[in-house]
């Protein structure tokens, strides 16, 4: 459902036709999550022989859609070693999924606990939350069926995230931001992996799918509860979430898309491999920038695109062409550079 008749950007105004087709984009998603829901211990068979995870596995050789699965330098490591890497990295994405989502929970649920009795936003809220508990389900059982003791998050992220929550209820708008700043590059990620064709463990692949699949709901729904409340607030206040909106964006995506320091010295990475990777060289600068068109579609939409936030948009690296619609794949080709 399209908001073709949401007021001017900047408005303060709010006419009932924009009130009802915010109510029904909601009450589809809710509707959505009824009727197109999974479960981790019915949907995925983790005791099939098919799951079962062993060291030699090659499926866990990084697919190229991966960053470091396209580096030169992993290419040239022995199977035995890249496997191993791929599955810390693999465990390691869920872990840092799961803790992320662990606070989506506790910020939406102190959301909702002022949500007015017959708030639609009640009801969306509290199916997302349903449906990411089962995430972390999926997540940590993933990661315990690989075996491998991963930290998720790096160190300041994991003493941070038990306080984050509370935001839910004192700056909603920061926090829906911050939600979106974390899903959209893991939906980029893991939508690219599948779009590849590549073959990976059906453990990956299957948990995938469901993130991808549910997900869907969870990113439409922050993005029309932000085009719904940003244009309600103050100009200073909007002008003031015009910056706070490319900087959430920019750290959260480093939290949940670089592995943590245990993972370099662990298997003994050189320096320059994580600079190539993140964000040094063309190539990945690009990718950098992929992952948020969705978000400056958004960003314009909702008037957050001024002189000055376009500015920080650049410092950042996240500047760039907007999607046209949700999910437009990237069309912009860099040339590697050696």
């Amino acid at each position: 459902m399209t908001l073709s008749n949401a007021p001017a950007r900047g408005s303060d105004h709010r006419s009932d036709d924009f009130d009802l087709s915010y109510e029904e984009t909601l009450t589809l998603l809710s509707e959505g999550s009824v009727h197109r829901h999974f479960d981790p211990y019915v949907d995925i068979t983790w005791d099939s022989s098919e799951f079962e995870v062993t060291g030699s596995d090659p499926r866990w050789i990084l697919p190229k859609a991966d960053p470091l699965g396209n580096h030169p330098w992993y290419l040239a490591l022995p199977d035995e070693k890249k496997i191993a890497i791929g599955m810390w990295r693999q465990a390691n994405i869920a872990k840092v999924g799961l803790q992320f989502e662990t606070v989506l929970m506790g910020g939406v649920l102190q959301y909702v606990f002022r949500a007015a009795n017959g708030s639609p936003e009640f009801r969306y809220c509290t199916h997302e939350v349903i449906e990411e508990g089962n995430h972390t389900l999926m997540f940590q059982e993933m990661v315990n069926r690989i075996g491998v003791d991963v930290p998720g998050g790096r160190k300041w992220f994991r003493v941070v995230a038990p306080f984050l929550p509370l935001a839910g209820s004192a700056f909603p708008i920061i926090f829906f931001i911050g939600i979106l700043a974390g899903e959209e590059p893991i939906d980029h990620i893991q939508k690219t992996i599948l779009r590849s064709g590549a073959e990976i463990h059906p453990i990956m692949s299957s948990v995938m799918a469901i993130h991808v699949a549910e997900e869907a709901r969870h990113i439409s729904f922050a993005h029309e509860f932000l085009r719904r409340h940003i244009p309600e607030m103050s100009p200073p206040g909007r002008f003031a979430i015009s910056l706070a909106f490319p900087i959430a964006m920019r750290v959260l995506c480093d939290v949940i898309v670089i592995p943590p320091p245990e993972f370099w010295s662990k298997f003994d990475i050189p320096e320059s491999v994580k600079k190539d990777l993140f964000w040094e060289k063309p190539e990945s600068r690009q990718t950098l920038r992929d992952y948020f068109a969705d978000v400056r579609m958004l960003a314009q939409e909702a008037g957050l695109m001024n002189p000055v936030s376009r500015r920080l948009w650049k410092m950042l690296k996240i500047d760039g062409k907007a999607s046209r619609f949700r999910s437009e794949p990237s069309r912009v080709s860099v040339r590697a550079t050696t």
